[in-house]
């Protein structure tokens, strides 16, 4: 059985992100899970109608120099969106303990301008269109007070239990 925590309301000053709330076996994430030591392990916490995340890129993230990589930019926002829609779909449910789970069903990233590496990135994201089916989230990667990146996720609910038992049979 997949144990959930509650989705309570957080905020950037509670030590709670959003991606730990998730089952331990939803943790694993190169992007944001916090089980993935070689990940970028990153954490959205709510404020109000939306989520925000901030994120440090390191050397090896980079693109070209002093440029952070396309790839890693769309992992962020994929991430970030995700959890986003996760987080949102808990918070409407009126069981707190509903064991559901959406996933990237589709991302679409605009690249704006170039994003510094050497600069901490902000992402803000909020859901635009919500059903029991799908979660439609739109997100925004800044780095200073500078859009650089914009991302439309579609998100799709899957049955967790037979998700992560699939997952777990691939790890056999």
């Amino acid at each position: 059985m997949v144990i959930w925590m509650a989705y309570p309301t957080l905020s950037m000053n509670q030590k709670i992100s959003v991606q730990e709330s998730w089952p331990e076996e939803a943790t694993f994430c190169w992007g944001c899970g916090k089980n993935n030591e070689h990940g970028l392990k990153l954490k959205s916490y709510w404020n109000e109608d939306e989520t925000i995340a901030t994120w440090e890129p390191k050397d090896h993230h980079l693109a070209f120099p002093g440029i952070l990589n396309g790839g890693i930019i769309a992992t962020l926002i994929d991430c970030h969106a995700t959890g986003t829609a996760n987080a949102a779909a808990h918070k409407s449910s009126k069981d707190e303990l509903s064991h559901f789970m959406y996933v990237t069903a589709s991302l679409s990233v605009k690249f704006l301008r170039p994003t510094p590496l050497h600069r901490p990135v902000t992402l803000k994201a909020r859901v635009t269109d919500i059903s029991d089916k799908r979660i439609a989230v739109y997100c925004e990667l800044y780095s200073d007070d500078t859009l650089c990146a914009t991302g439309e996720i579609v998100t799709a609910r899957v049955d967790t239990d037979k998700f992560l038992k699939q997952v777990r049979h691939c790890n056999l």
